[in-house]
């Protein structure tokens, strides 16, 4: 977080082309659970480290032109958990639910979900391995195995947890095994998913897929659809690190899924658990937690953001609570980038920037981490295109290894630079970009070089590591932690 750097690109070394998703068929995507037993099991934070959630989903999914969505009153929701895997001696039950993805169109597939569960631990002790079941203990065969997790450090600012993995449009394909691999070999503490998790709208209801749905579908179905079973293949795959490391999610553009009614996001919705409630936003979209001493924002770029929104009044309140003499370190985390040199999506989310930035200046963000472009890119200190060192520095972990392509092609390479156009959708309000008044680039939209704020642009797929280290473990004057962060 020092600098500011020159600015550094590193050549294309090997354009990864599309990946190619795992197939129906691949034994780590299939139905192992029998009966009533759970499955695609996960932990997710609450806003503070006495709390945790627990989730996980009983049943079969439905397909077909006619679904008739399961009874969430005919399993239990309940946790049992303790200290020791043969000491289950707490207990906590919580909520179950259903979901359904409906097309009101002659000749798309319907689909409804197994009962999702989500149940919220209280009272647990910071820094601590618990284990736990779930299931329904009153039912056969209805209780998962023995799981475990460990809850965040205490909230302070000499108590930290020991690496905080990061990554955005995961996808699941070849390329997103590996990255979830190394993930998972660098054993972290925490996981952030800056949106786009399982690209279930890349495909037709059918099951029918394409690298770029636009180009091979858009004019021929009647609306975007998804095949919604690529949320139950993708919760499939990702139990094994998801049951035992803590995932946060936020949602991305992949996730908006419209269906009847002009319904968005339910899958998103349903799927995850989130401490709207706890953080006082009371919505999926946007929300706070504490880990130790960082304080972390998880916002909405497909949200209202506006200024005169409940998405910015609740940030100016939760801004106004943190102390930093608590949690010395403020950390956001959203979707689409606000500084990405990429011509893919550049200055795609301008209003949410000028909407949203002096708030988060003003009260010394730190670190931005984002995905939607897919490619790695870390900016100096900058606020408003200038480099500042009060200014937050932004990473872009965009390409966790999902079937689109690579963002290779700069805004500033010659002939590259994107006329200003209005939003791609309607979940980015508005149209605030526009050629430059000032700096290098005045009178321009892009500009003709590499920025001074892009300290370093990679083409390249994978996830981010976050670790702090105190002073005690640097050896260095006191009130000066520092932040490590690398791309893997």
């Amino acid at each position: 977080l020092t600098g500011p750097s020159r600015p550094v690109t590193v050549a294309l070394r090997e354009d990864r082309g599309h990946a190619v998703d795992l197939p129906d068929t691949d034994p780590r995507v299939q139905r192992r659970a029998t009966g009533w037993a759970p499955e695609q099991i996960a932990v997710a934070l609450s806003a503070a480290p006495t709390s945790a959630w627990v989730s996980w989903i009983t049943g079969e999914f439905q397909m077909g032109g006619t679904v008739k969505p399961l009874d969430p009153g005919t399993v239990a929701s309940v946790v049992r958990y303790g200290l020791a895997a043969d000491s289950l001696v707490r207990q906590a039950t919580g909520d179950a639910l259903v979901y359904s993805q409906l097309y009101p169109f002659e000749g798309l597939q319907n689909y409804t979900s197994g009962i999702i569960h989500h149940v919220r631990l209280q009272g647990l002790e910071p820094a601590t391995k618990y284990y736990y079941q779930c299931g329904d203990p009153a039912l056969p065969g209805a209780m998962s195995a023995v799981h475990a997790f460990r809850t965040m450090p205490a909230v302070g600012p000499r108590s930290y947890p020991g690496r905080i993995a990061v990554v955005g449009d995961l996808g699941l394909t070849y390329n997103t095994t590996s990255t979830v691999d190394h993930m998972a070999s660098n054993r972290p503490d925490l996981v952030l998913l800056v949106g786009d998790v399982c690209y279930a709208n890349m495909y037709l209801t059918n099951g029918t897929g394409a690298d770029c749905y636009s180009c091979a579908f858009g004019k021929s179905t009647p609306i975007h659809e998804t095949y919604q079973p690529r949320w139950d293949y993708w919760g499939r795959y990702m139990e094994a690190l998801t049951s035992g490391t803590p995932m946060m999610v936020v949602e991305g553009n992949h996730e908006i899924e419209e269906q009847i009614g002009n319904k968005t996001f339910a899958a998103y919705r349903s799927r995850f658990a989130f401490p709207s409630t706890e953080s006082g936003s009371f919505s999926p979209f946007y929300y706070s937690f504490d880990a130790g001493g960082i304080h972390f924002l998880m916002l909405g770029a497909y949200a209202d953001y506006g200024r005169s929104g409940e998405q910015y009044r609740w940030l100016e309140k939760d801004l106004a609570k943190v102390d930093r003499s608590v949690t010395p370190w403020l950390v956001a985390g959203w979707h689409a980038p606000w500084y990405t040199t990429y011509k893919a999506h550049y200055r795609e989310v301008e209003c949410m920037r000028v909407a949203m930035e002096e708030l988060l200046y003003s009260h010394g963000l730190d670190i931005a981490f984002t995905g939607h472009v897919h490619a790695y890119e870390r900016s100096n200190r900058v606020f408003n295109y200038t480099l500042d060192p009060c200014g937050a520095v932004h990473i872009s972990v965009g390409d966790g290894g999902n079937r689109e392509k690579m963002a290779t092609t700069h805004a500033d390479e010659p002939g590259h630079c994107p006329d200003p156009r209005p939003k791609p959708n309607a979940f980015i309000g508005g149209f605030c970009a526009s050629n430059f008044t000032s700096g290098p680039a005045a009178g321009r939209f892009c500009w003709d070089r590499q920025p001074d704020y892009s300290a370093y642009r990679e083409s390249s797929f994978g996830h981010g590591i976050l670790e702090v280290r105190t002073y005690e473990e640097n050896k260095i004057e006191e009130n000066s932690d520092q932040l490590d962060i690398w791309f893997v």
